[in-house]
């Protein structure tokens, strides 16, 4: 992260005042929510890769501010809507929206942050790069939508599970990917082989926090949260179609029945380490995230390159 700090990091404290500028309220109790919102911001992954994309494909223009802002108005929407959607009552060690403003100020507060990503687009005729985030909110809410469905049956195939997370994970950083490199190019050609390093970095990320689950340790979530949430990650998918019918009824009992038993749980989760549930996803994992920095050799080598391949390892390599 420290070389992507120094290529781009006066970009990213411009971006970081153009953001502020963009979420600027109309009335008190907006200007106090966003307030809150700025001060608990992550670490920005997605406007880096905006800012990367554009550097490698071209060079950062007055759109790509905006095509980062953007990406984190609909991101941060995204968030505050989760959060409502679980009951989480924490965001990044912080109270979340719902939890300080209850749920009906934290969806409206949800759709404003929507509205304003929208018309910052709108504002500014960047149609392209609109089209580019509807269609990531779009698949957004289809991804999470056929988790919900899926998880009422435990029926998710591999081929299912990654059909979820290519939308409802990887869709928003590969557009992130795809706005960057459109910002610099004005062309649709470098942006979708952009949006697919995205989709594959996002993939790779997506199972990389699925990995958490069944690790030790501070991880940034409790040990065993999506198998309580009835959440079929890949190593569970993998675990259930590599072990005899027997084992496999046991899984799926504990999952819909047993789900907050601790112990029962932790069955689960010796399983699914015991049959090699853990090493193939690592593998899985590995793979695309392989595929993704394969993608970028298509770019000759620069500082910009290399600041990209340390954000994708700081991503996938990270242990929280």
């Amino acid at each position: 992260m420290e070389l992507v700090k120094r290529l781009i990091g006066d970009e990213l404290e411009l971006f970081e005042k153009k953001f502020s500028e963009s979420v600027k309220g109309s009335n008190p109790l907006l200007e106090r929510i966003m307030r809150f919102i700025i001060k608990r911001k992550g670490k920005q992954m997605r406007p880096m890769f905006v800012l990367l994309s554009a550097k490698i494909a071209g060079n950062i223009k007055e759109n790509t501010y905006r095509a980062a802002s953007v990406i984190e108005l609909l991101h941060t929407a995204t968030l505050v809507h989760d959060d409502i959607v679980d009951n989480s009552m924490m965001r990044r060690n912080f109270f979340s929206i719902n939890a300080l403003w209850k749920n009906k100020i934290a969806v409206l507060v949800g759709d404003y942050l929507l509205a304003k990503g929208l018309l910052l687009s709108l504002g500014h005729e960047d149609y392209q790069i609109l089209k580019i985030t509807s269609r990531a909110v779009k698949e957004m809410s289809e991804g999470e939508l056929l988790q919900m469905e899926k998880a009422r049956k435990l029926d998710i195939t591999e081929e299912v599970y990654f059909e979820i997370i290519r939308s409802k994970t990887a869709s928003l950083l590969s557009s992130a990917c795809s706005a960057g490199a459109y910002s610099a190019t004005d062309s649709v050609e470098i942006s979708e082989h952009f949006r697919q390093f995205g989709e594959k970095v996002g993939i790779a990320f997506q199972i990389k926090d699925d990995l958490f689950d069944y690790g030790t340790g501070p991880i940034g979530k409790p040990t065993g949260i999506d198998i309580k949430e009835k959440k079929m990650t890949l190593p569970l998918i993998y675990t259930l179609q590599n072990v005899d019918n027997q084992t496999k009824r046991k899984i799926i009992y504990i999952v819909k029945n047993q789900n907050t038993n601790r112990q029962k749980v932790q069955e689960v989760i010796d399983c699914v380490k015991a049959t090699g549930g853990i090493e193939y996803a690592a593998q899985k994992m590995k793979q695309y995230k392989e595929e993704a920095l394969e993608m970028l050799k298509a770019y000759p080598p620069s500082a910009a390159t290399e600041a990209m391949v340390s954000l994708v390892n700081y991503a996938i390599d990270r242990n929280h």
